[in-house]
């Protein structure tokens, strides 16, 4: 009796999910990841290690650490790449030993060296190999297709509105009349214009002949023609500021 209470061991304290088989679906020509999730229900604090008997296909994040009351941590565990055989079953297998931390605790190692046996609590979990099936290929391949036309559609949905700001039907007959009104000034003040440019011809030739008051003449003629040339520029840039505005 007493042998049999020295091998007993405590009931693993920790809850673990997935509880017995690691999966890990292939291809395994390149690293695939699987996690351990690891809860602690207890009111203590637990120290925890992982362990496999293939140390050297696996690389394990966390390995070991302290898990608080009610709270959890995920392992990773990823398996190397390597060439799977389909008749070859596996052989490899975990292990997660836990036990409850001491107070006022500074050292892993330590924990782990000093730890009794009747202290330890391990659940050992096997590792499990599976290629994806052909249904699970042809629902990646139809992902693969239909991602581009979400991605599509993602994108017109942002899309702008096809609508622009345009003056409306009144303004535009306003602009018009406008520009048509302001065109036909400058052809009255460009006719006016020419008309007194012949006139002040005319009289700079009765002046030449005329030498007895080529003075008043010339001031005349020379003080007729700045003002409608002024006014033709005038109308220009007006035309030009509605033109301007129309088109914009």
């Amino acid at each position: 009796m007493a042998a049999a209470g020295a091998l007993a061991k405590h009931e693993q304290i920790l809850v673990l999910d997935p509880p017995t088989d690691l999966k890990f679906k292939g291809p395994f020509t390149d690293v695939v990841t699987t996690n351990l999730k690891l809860r602690n229900p207890s009111d203590r604090k637990v120290c925890f290690k992982v362990k496999t008997t293939a140390p050297r296909r696996y690389c394990v994040r966390p390995n070991s650490g302290i898990i608080d009351p009610g709270s959890s941590v995920t392992v990773s565990v990823m398996l190397q790449p390597f060439d799977y055989d389909p008749n070859e079953k596996s052989k490899h297998k975990f292990m997660v030993q836990t036990i409850f931390a001491p107070p006022n605790i500074t050292d892993m190692e330590a924990v782990w060296k000093e730890a009794k046996p009747d202290e330890l609590m391990d659940s050992k979990l096997r590792c499990v190999f599976e290629m994806p099936n052909e249904n699970d290929k042809m629902n990646d391949i139809d992902a693969s297709k239909s991602a581009p036309v979400l991605n599509t559609t993602k994108q017109d949905g942002p899309m702008p509105k096809p609508h622009s700001i345009s003056l409306n039907d009144t303004e535009t007959r306003k602009l018009v009349e406008e520009c048509k009104r302001l065109q036909a000034d400058v052809i009255k003040l460009t006719d006016e214009n020419r008309h007194l440019r012949d006139e002040g011809l005319r009289l700079r030739k009765v002046a030449h002949s005329d030498k007895s008051g080529p003075s008043g003449l010339a001031l005349r003629d020379n003080g007729s023609n700045p003002l409608p040339s002024l006014l033709v520029v005038i109308a220009a840039v007006f035309i030009g500021f509605f033109l301007g505005k129309f088109i914009l």
